[in-house]
């Protein structure tokens, strides 16, 4: 097999170093330390942590992609596959493998609908036929025969992607802008506001879908510079998350101006600029950290609204490649499924199930973390 990096496989690497950084060096700093203590003495902290580290290992071990190699030919060079597969492909083989026909319900033995079959006496009758790999598919099967726990289980690494990224795009703009407009006021408030008043008052689903629109008739203009169908998918997920990054930022920036504006006239502020500390001295070091706060309990909320968010818009058209796994999809190709008679239910269920557990996770984490950063929520005395 010959490795592949995805561009989104390296960003979400590079963010895991970061955390790995941030880590260590909270390790000798007692005040950076201890509030994550208190989150992890709570059991509904470290239960929401362990379901989302759980998660996350699903996302990374999906992130480790290869290209099979093919059968050697004689004379030829060696060759590979195009299909691009994962670290959780490979641990999930039996869930790939096993296709069936078409729909199955959860631990079933037979398909979800009769067919015509011929007995052993050769008379033709309507019945249910048995399936390949009978009672083995935990949440059944889709139109097409796939194990629609595997198709979860795949879906993890989108919606993860979608919170991640989009985040590392929206928090330098929150952070800048947001904390800029607060310390300076005047004229760079006003055009701040501005700005994030202008975004505001687009749609921003509209908003959204121009631009994802846009970057579909030029993906598909210059195919030939994909070498796989996986890369081509990686790239509109990219520009999704790089457009709900540009596009979300302005309600934390205004979090942050109302705090700064606060901040701005306490004495420690008064005395650095009676000093003469230079303003971006002053940013950094005196109001960046008194923030942060606000931010980490805003970053942790907004997760969970972004992977809600690419489930309605891959559910509208808009969100991610047709061909990737996400929620999304999966509740888009549920949809015609509820007009069936009999319903098909389990496909929509498992990915409801699946995003109710992380946003439910990152939820009552948020909770834990606001406790222990925000003085006045009663976290700290």
């Amino acid at each position: 097999m010959i490795p592949v990096l995805l561009w989104s496989d390296a960003l979400l690497f590079l963010l895991l170093a970061g955390v790995f950084i941030l880590v260590w060096a909270m390790r000798h700093r007692d005040w950076l330390r201890d509030p994550w203590r208190q989150v992890m003495k709570s059991r509904v902290g470290q239960g929401s942590a362990l379901i989302l580290a759980a998660f996350f290992a699903i996302g990374l071990l999906d992130s480790l992609h290869y290209r099979e190699r093919l059968p050697d030919v004689p004379g030829k060079p060696a060759q590979y596959s195009g299909e691009v597969l994962s670290a959780l492909d490979w641990l999930a083989t039996p869930l790939r493998e096993r296709v069936e026909k078409t729909y199955s319900a959860p631990l079933a033995t037979h398909l979800y609908a009769k067919e015509t079959l011929k007995g052993t006496d050769g008379v033709e009758r309507r019945d249910y036929p048995p399936l390949k790999y009978p009672g083995t598919h935990l949440l059944g099967t889709d139109k097409v025969g796939q194990d629609v726990l595997y198709l979860s289980l795949k879906s993890i690494r989108t919606g993860l992607l979608i919170g991640a990224l989009t985040t590392l795009v929206m928090l330098p703009l929150a952070l800048g802008l947001g904390i800029a407009a607060g310390y300076f006021g005047g004229r760079v408030d006003d055009v701040i506001q501005y700005v994030y008043t202008t975004l505001n008052s687009i749609p921003g689903v509209l908003l959204i879908a121009a631009a994802v629109l846009v970057v579909q008739v030029q993906v598909e203009a210059h195919a030939a510079l994909f070498d796989t169908a996986a890369a081509r998918a990686d790239v509109r997920l990219l520009a999704l998350c790089a457009i709900m990054g540009l596009t979300g930022w302005t309600g934390l920036a205004r979090l942050l101006r109302g705090e700064v504006l606060k901040l701005r006239e306490l004495e420690f502020v008064q005395a650095a600029r009676a000093f003469g500390v230079r303003p971006l001295r002053i940013l950094a070091r005196h109001l960046l950290p008194n923030v942060m706060h606000l931010v980490l309990i805003t970053v942790v909320l907004d997760f969970s609204g972004l992977v809600l968010a690419e489930a309605v818009l891959s559910y509208v058209g808009v969100g991610v490649d047709p061909a990737m796994n996400s929620f999304g999809n999966m509740i888009n190709g549920a949809r015609l499924e509820l007009a069936r008679e009999p319903v098909v239910w389990w496909q929509l269920a498992a990915a409801f199930v699946f995003m109710f557990v992380l946003v439910l996770a990152a939820n009552l984490f948020a909770d834990k973390v606001r406790d222990a950063l925000d003085p006045r929520a009663g976290g700290k005395t």
